[in-house]
């Protein structure tokens, strides 16, 4: 009589452990050892299938031999599914290969290109398949789940890689005359109040920051305007948090702002002050409002101020992007911006391994937009424009010292 608990217990205590062969040879013993009925027994007891049981006992008797490095004979198991479907490779990297982005009857082409969404177009194309089998497909053909990346920078200008090196060579020049360099630009406005910021903090486990589920302005706090201006040559930052509109006029009173504070102390015998900042924006080269704020600051410092504009599509590579802001970005990640006064706080609170040394403050006063400035204005600047690329460099000169000279 067959003890099917003893068998049952053996087989499971083993069958993790044994490969195809070994299974078959296991359940083949079983069955031998329990006598006539026996394959009935075994494989309705371990589920192993009876004809494989029959294959074990011939291999058990000596009927049928396997080389000890193989599991089955040559060409045994099931054939692979591209074996048996030899167009399938080929109709599953036409719907996921880029190039049918251009073809508008391409199938897929204006879907999400899920797993479940292509195992349904190779159906339609005849083929029988399952989405499971389409991940292990793409895998072979090399494709892994993939985010975008910002890499292209639009068309690039002839003069591009000429412009950085004369930017380099204007900030070198003056870092080695002892003047202050700056670089400024605008960080990415940020919604006031209780709302998820990117990134993850320590904290207790199974209690995260709750936060608001939609991100809508609340008006009683409105945005954070951050306007930063970093010293290149004392890895030191300045950012003036607005609570209006980004204007030029904010611009520079960011950029008076630091001089005040920053500046001044660091470099009290300064003769002039070179600034690099974005094509575009608040600081922009073709903007008016800019170089009529900046006529008045050169009138106030009682000295040159020289301007250097990056590129078009090239702001990435302003330093104060990845010399403060990235650092300001990391200070605060994964905490709620919930005001005003804790933006300041945490962008104060940036430091680095190489000294970062990071100061803010709320700028309260309002920068109305739409301000023109009219032909007369403009030509009333005391601007130079150098003889590169005039419209990206450019020197405003004091007046009260234009008019001594």
């Amino acid at each position: 009589m067959v003890d099917a608990a003893a068998i049952r217990v053996r087989f499971e205590a083993l069958d993790p452990l044994l490969n195809e062969r070994g299974r078959r040879r296991y359940a083949a013993a079983e069955a031998l050892a329990a006598g006539h009925g026996g394959i009935a027994a075994v494989s309705q007891i371990t589920g192993v299938a009876r004809s494989t049981i029959g294959r074990g006992l011939a291999e058990l008797r000596g009927g049928a031999t396997v080389e000890s490095d193989r599991v089955r004979k040559p060409g045994g198991g099931r054939k692979s599914l591209t074996a048996k479907d030899p167009t399938l490779l080929d109709d599953l990297r036409s719907l996921v290969e880029p190039s049918t982005r251009g073809d508008p009857q391409a199938s897929l082409l204006w879907t999400a290109k899920s797993l479940r969404h292509l195992a349904a177009g190779l159906r339609e194309l005849g083929h029988r398949i399952s989405y499971s089998v389409v991940r292990e497909l793409l895998r072979s053909l090399g494709y892994s789940l993939q985010a975008n990346r910002k890499t292209r920078e639009g068309g690039n200008h002839p003069d591009r890689d000429a412009q950085f090196c004369y930017i380099n060579e204007q900030v070198k020049a003056a870092l080695t005359s002892g003047e202050p360099a700056i670089s400024v630009d605008t960080k990415k406005k940020e919604l006031v109040g209780d709302f998820k910021n990117a990134g993850r903090e320590w904290r207790p486990k199974g209690s995260p920051e709750p936060v608001r589920v939609h991100d809508f302005l609340i008006k009683q706090l409105g945005r954070a305007v951050p306007y930063g201006v970093y010293d290149i040559g004392e890895n030191a930052g300045w950012v003036s948090v607005g609570i209006d509109h980004d204007t030029a006029s904010f611009a520079v009173h960011a950029i008076r702002r630091w001089w005040q504070t920053m500046g001044q102390p660091r470099y009290p015998n300064a003769r002039s002050l070179t600034i690099t900042a974005d094509g575009g924006g608040s600081n922009g080269s073709r903007l008016r409002l800019w170089k009529i704020e900046l006529q008045q600051l050169a009138n106030e410092l009682g000295f040159p101020i020289t301007v250097c504009h990056l590129p078009p599509g090239t702001s990435k590579w302003n330093k104060i992007e990845h010399r403060l802001f990235s650092f300001i970005t990391q200070n605060w990640r994964g905490k709620p911006l919930i005001s005003h006064q804790v933006i300041v706080q945490l962008i104060a609170a940036t430091t680095t391994k190489n000294g970062l040394d990071v100061r803010a403050e709320i700028d309260p006063n309002p920068y109305p937009c739409g301000i023109v400035v009219k032909d007369t204005e403009l030509a009333s600047v005391n601007i130079t424009r150098h003889e590169f690329h005039g419209e990206w460099n450019y020197t405003i000169q004091p007046k009260a010292l234009s008019q001594k000279q």
